[in-house]
């Protein structure tokens, strides 16, 4: 059945992205970290926690869970992908991970200190239940909308995303502002109310596409062969397919490491202005808040801009404007300055996300049946770059005591991925490639 630029269909699609950025602002972004900073600074220990026996910086802690669960997905997304290319059944994995990240969030409701193991168990199930939902959620791109048409649908996805999100996030605040209103008296229920609805949020909003959405079409004739190695084998020849496309080729390094960057700002934001800039609770999950909403106007900009200069340009053009806000971070002393900063990256991030994956998008062969596979090296880079970028952000945090320093750090990455970008450039005007974007 023919459903490209079926309107229903991509509202339905765009309902998936309504439903889990909820746990992407409330868990990644606001209320997570600022109570998770809270219950884990102590006068006995200062910010330092013990997990399994072993002591680590409390934040620096949270990204190393990060991390894990995003080098978890790494290991085990090209398998799932593969084979539901293979299958053609890649609703039913979005269907899995929603559940688990849905229900991960809700267990966070139970989550204190004298729970930190279970905590962070939930917080990486969590994270690992929305990048594995995500990845087959992008992969529908290409199969609901033309070429001409998947920039302005895919910052439509994020556009819903960021509304339903920033409403969610209204919901809870209401509750951490004035829990006396609701009779509350327990200081730590209005944070863990906010992940129970998370996870309800979640999984019930997830049911509109699921309903609108095909299941998705097998790549293979083949009804006798093993799942497991004939899922290798659809991996395996989809990676020699992305050899052979050179654009391809010279984007996803590029995307890799500005995603270093972009992913790990976004997830370490509110506990950089709690820990460096000392800022109330209430005071970030406010400008965060107000970053989402930006983010709206971001993603819808650079899809009309990259309509008139092109993706390419775009990226090169926003990429610059992230290494000037690393640098900013770095000098950042004041709230003020925090705000303003925050502004920025809210802007430039909702545009990032959206044209990254629809550029990835327009380099694919358009005729193909179903595209998890091809989505999974998107993806795969991706959270690989969110592990690497965690991981240094954590480690240059604990060895020089500074949240600026790793901050610093992450401008080399956006820089590289700037270099590479500029090559990309270079190489389509020179194979007059703009109107081609799925090469031979």
């Amino acid at each position: 059945m023919e459903i490209k630029n079926d309107k229903k269909t991509i509202r339905a699609w765009a309902m998936f992205d309504w439903a889990n950025s909820a746990y992407n602002l409330v868990i990644t972004s606001t209320i997570f970290p600022a109570y998770y900073t809270a219950i884990t600074t102590t006068k006995q220990n200062g910010d330092k926690v013990m997990f399994f026996g072993h002591r680590f910086v409390n934040t620096a802690l949270s990204n190393y869970v990060l991390a894990a669960a995003y080098l978890i997905i790494v290991l085990l997304l090209p398998i799932l992908t593969s084979i539901a290319d293979y299958r053609g059944n890649k609703k039913s994995y979005m269907q899995g991970f929603t559940l688990l990240g849905g229900i991960s969030c809700c267990c966070l409701y139970f989550f204190k200190l004298d729970s930190l193991e279970f905590g962070m168990l939930c917080f990486g199930l969590a994270a690992i239940g929305y990048c594995g939902g995500f990845v087959f959620y992008n992969s529908y791109l290409p199969q609901i909308a033309t070429l001409d048409k998947q920039d302005a649908v895919s910052a439509k996805g994020f556009t819903y995303g960021y509304v339903g999100s920033v409403i969610l996030q209204i919901i809870c605040f209401i509750f951490v502002l004035s829990p006396k209103t609701f009779g509350i008296t327990d200081a730590s229920f209005p944070a863990r109310l906010s992940f129970l609805l998370v996870g309800v949020w979640w999984i019930g909003f997830a049911m509109i596409p699921y309903t609108v959405l095909p299941k998705g079409e097998p790549n293979s004739g083949a009804q006798d062969v093993n799942v497991l190695s004939g899922g290798f084998k659809e991996l395996v020849k989809v990676w020699h397919k992305v050899k052979t496309m050179p654009t391809l080729k010279r984007y996803l390094p590029a995307f890799f490491f500005y995603s270093m960057g972009v992913q790990t700002i976004m997830l370490v934001a509110a506990n950089f202005g709690a820990k460096e800039l000392l800022l109330p609770e209430k005071s970030l999950i406010l400008i965060i808040l107000i970053i989402q909403i930006v983010a709206i106007a971001g993603a819808n900009i650079m899809s009309r801009l990259s309509d008139k200069y092109g993706n390419t340009r775009v990226l090169i053009g926003v990429v610059l404007i992230w290494i000037m806000a690393c640098i900013a971070a770095y000098l950042t002393t004041t709230a003020t300055q925090f705000y303003l900063l925050a502004v920025v990256v809210g802007m430039i991030m909702g545009g990032i996300q959206s044209l990254s994956r629809s550029t990835y998008s327009k380099y694919l062969p358009q005729d193909i049946p179903d595209t998890a596979s091809y989505f999974s090296f998107y993806d795969v880079t991706e959270k690989l770059a969110i592990v690497i970028g965690l991981f240094t952000f954590g480690f240059v945090e604990e060895l020089t005591s500074s949240m600026r320093n790793s901050a610093l750090i992450l401008a080399i990455f956006f820089v590289i991925g700037l270099l590479l970008l500029i090559s990309l450039h270079v190489f389509e005007r020179k194979n007059n490639e703009n109107a081609d974007f799925s090469t031979e």
